[in-house]
């Protein structure tokens, strides 16, 4: 058999060994019954501290990690790396605010961001309003994962579209049998493969000269290149378009759907703080791989088909033995599908709590939830490939700076709801509808530059906008500053105006409220080796049972004294 022979038999076995721990998943701690969003959509609320390490890591640190960023980093050297600063950033914001978000959502059974924002500030309609954003601001997210996923099987010489297709099928069929439990397990899975894939990426660099070397080439390849913008150190320009795309991108990434749906399904607040706390460790993974985008500049590997999202397996192809290769396709595989499937699953809770129940069947029970936040979840992921046909950016991370830039209106909705109920929500929607048209339109007006700077695409070319002089800012925060503004300032005149504000239907202690705290309902399905009920999760009555709360759409109001 031949190298590529090789690389395909391992690829292939390992691919379809990760399809049957997917479908197996289903009977994996496995509930009385699937049917609902809190066993499908969260996996019983019930993640122990190795699971939710696995889970977390599994969709936080994605293919974007492993293809994307390597890409942007071979294309334009030191810019591509503001993912690694941004990654580090994101770590103190996540300590705190995840384990409120954890105390909320186990209070009062909320699955989705738009439940916890429509509950705070008293508002059904901000709750929709949030959740269509996270459900358009994911989709980018998807494609990067699918465009990483076709990276792999251009590189393998399967041309082509209908391999892309078969994979996204086969993780939608495991995605919509098991829910959550699929993505959980296969992470635990991608993980040992990917201390496999960062083995081979030092080995293959010490054996290549170090890094000395990798940065003399790279720095001589990019003084050669006709861009200004590119290099191994930024210009005085550029540093203005790194460091609002570091800040940005560190606020944007827990509002994610998905981010938060890894949050609510560990079992308690010390679990959460434990894992985000030790999350920086997939840092030093995230920074190799985007040196390996200078070594594979120095290195001379060309891009199939001059798509930049094949330089990492390529460079695996060009450098590692046909069988390592094979390995660490399967982990640039899984780790395409792994959070494709958690962003979906997320997207489609956020559809079915805050849209459909709340304004198409608000008589919905738990398995009519689970059957439509399955069909849900099947329509994301093909949405995600149309977003690839509109936009197909130069960098596949422009997909995920493009969501980015929309999932940050939510912030003062979701992120600041979690510490503040200050803001009115009539401000809240204005603001947010504001902060979603400045996004849209100033990234209308990116146009996409080839080399020489000729004009390759007139919109949506990019996420940052030029100011001239070659300052570039990211369109996120400069959407998010007008956000803010009309939120701030819009609070402030209704309150001054006397408008009625909606009715917080939280407590100051639901934030802080942990698994033992009375007002928790307890969870009997329980991972890493602690009793399980077969009745599944939340169904031991609580030590205080809460007073009868009529529902109110897809959250319950709480009785006051």
């Amino acid at each position: 058999m031949s190298d590529r022979d090789v690389e395909i038999a391992v690829f292939a076995l390992l691919m379809g060994v990760m399809m049957v721990l997917g479908f197996a998943a289903a009977r994996w701690r496995q509930p009385q019954s699937i049917h609902s969003l809190e066993e499908w959509g969260v996996g019983g609320r019930a993640f122990g501290s190795w699971v939710t390490w696995f889970l977390l890591g599994g969709s936080m640190y994605t293919a974007y990690t492993f293809v994307a960023v390597p890409a942007l980093t071979y294309g334009v050297g030191a810019l591509g790396f503001f993912a690694v600063p941004f990654a580090i950033a994101t770590t103190p914001i996540a300590f705190v605010m995840s384990a409120r978000a954890w105390s909320v959502s186990h209070r009062h059974g909320f699955v989705t961001p738009g439940e916890m924002a429509g509950a705070r500030f008293g508002s059904p309609g901000l709750s929709a309003l949030v959740a269509v954003t996270g459900i358009v601001a994911t989709m980018p997210y998807v494609s990067v994962q699918l465009l990483s996923l076709q990276a792999v099987f251009k590189t393998l010489g399967v041309a082509g579209e209908w391999p892309l297709l078969v994979a996204v099928g086969l993780v939608s069929v495991s995605t919509f049998r098991s829910g959550l439990r699929a993505p959980a397990l296969l992470s635990i899975a991608k993980d040992i493969l990917l201390v496999w894939v960062v083995v081979s990426g030092v080995l293959i660099v010490a054996m290549s000269g170090g890094w000395g070397t990798t940065f003399r080439l790279a720095a001589d390849h990019f003084a050669r290149t006709p861009s200004p913008a590119d290099g191994l150190l930024l210009t005085d320009a550029g540093q203005v378009g790194y460091l609002t795309m570091v800040v940005g991108s560190a606020l944007s990434i827990f509002a994610y759907p998905h981010a938060v749906i890894a949050i609510i399904a560990a079992r308690d607040r010390s679990t959460v703080q434990r894992n985000t706390a030790a999350l920086p460790v997939y840092c030093l993974a995230l920074g190799l791989m985007g040196m390996l985008g200078l070594f594979a500049v120095a290195n001379g590997v060309v891009p199939v088909g001059r798509d930049l999202n094949t330089v990492t397996p390529q460079l695996f192809h060009n450098l590692l033995p046909g069988w390592s290769a094979g390995i660490a396709y399967a982990t640039l595989g899984v780790a395409a599908l792994i959070p494709a499937a958690v962003m979906s699953i997320a997207a489609a809770n956020a559809f079915t709590r805050s849209i459909y129940r709340q304004y198409l069947r608000p008589d919905a029970g738990p398995a009519e939830e689970a059957r439509v936040s399955r069909w849900a979840s099947l329509v994301v992921k093909f949405g995600a490939v149309a977003v690839i046909l509109l936009l197909d950016p130069a960098y596949s991370a422009e997909l995920q700076l493009i969501g980015g830039a929309v999932i940050l209106q939510t912030i003062p909705a979701v992120l600041f709801g979690l510490t503040t109920a200050w803001f009115h929500r009539a401000a809240l929607i204005a603001g947010l509808v504001t902060g979603l048209v400045v996004a849209v339109a100033l990234l209308y007006r990116i146009p996409q530059l080839g080399p020489g700077g000729v004009v390759v695409k007139a919109h949506f070319g990019g996420s940052t906008y030029s100011f001239g002089g070659g300052v570039m800012v990211y369109v996120g925060l400069l959407a998010l500053l007008a956000n803010l503004l009309v939120t701030v300032v819009g609070t402030v005149v209704l309150r001054l105006a006397k408008v009625p504000a909606g009715v917080d239907q939280t407590r100051p202690e639901d934030y802080t409220a942990d698994v033992d705290d009375p007002m928790v309902k307890r969870l009997d399905d329980l991972l890493d080796g602690l009793p399980r009920n077969p009745g599944g999760a939340h169904t031991r009555p609580a030590v205080r049972p809460l007073p009868p709360q009529p529902r109110v759409g897809t959250v319950y109001r709480r009785s006051r004294p």
